[in-house]
């Protein structure tokens, strides 16, 4: 009878012991899947925060041009293809929508490939100021300048902050066992938001004056 009820006890025991390893287990993983779930959601809004930067600079660029055109085309309106260029790659840029709220790979493609166009134009304008040393002494070329190259530091440091939580938020849902998780809630990759090399964004055009 002792060894019966020091046998129920032992198995008892071990019955408790098994209970609290099971309810530590669901307790260990539960707290897992937040600490993850949220992480994953720290990842997600900071990469479209970041975006949203980008998408302000990019705006602000946008309003520089046509006053930096016109300032150029008091000194040389000759030089009609060059404003044409500028004008319609500025055109086709402000048309490419990027919802922060939903990125989709298509829309950084667009975006980039636009902005590309757009850079590779200005890099053209701010050429012909070159040869005009009247132009470039101009108090308010010379303000527009300064503007652009403070607008294009701006968005290169929005889009290195960018495509760093895009990194941080890649490796996440690629490591296990974060990746369980990512793929257990649907949460997906954001794409890289990546110029061409030589673009204005990747070299800031510089003016001697």
């Amino acid at each position: 009878m002792w060894y019966n009820l020091s046998t129920v006890i032992k198995v008892t025991s071990l019955k408790i012991m098994l209970t609290w390893i099971i309810v530590g287990g669901i307790v260990v993983f539960g707290g897992y899947v937040i600490f993850a779930y949220n992480n994953f959601v720290k990842l997600t809004q900071r990469a479209k925060e970041a975006w949203a930067d980008i998408d302000v600079q990019l705006k602000r660029r946008y309003d520089l041009i046509p006053n930096l055109i016109e300032t150029v085309k008091g000194y040389a309106a000759h030089e009609r293809g060059v404003f044409e260029e500028v004008t319609e790659a500025r055109a086709k840029a402000t048309q490419v929508h990027v919802d922060p709220t939903n990125i989709t790979p298509e829309q950084i493609t667009a975006m980039a490939g636009a902005e590309d166009a757009l850079s590779a134009s200005l890099g053209k304008l701010l050429a012909v100021a070159e040869a005009y040393p009247d132009l470039k002494a101009n108090q308010n070329f010379a303000q527009l300048q300064s503007e652009l190259t403070d607008t294009e530091n701006k968005i290169q440091a929005a889009r290195r902050f960018y495509n760093g939580n895009v990194r941080d938020l890649k490796i996440a849902l690629q490591s296990f066992p974060s990746n369980i998780i990512g793929g257990m809630f649907n949460f997906k990759e954001e794409q890289f938001f990546e110029l061409a090399e030589g673009s204005v964004e990747r070299e800031v055009p510089k003016v001697s004056f």
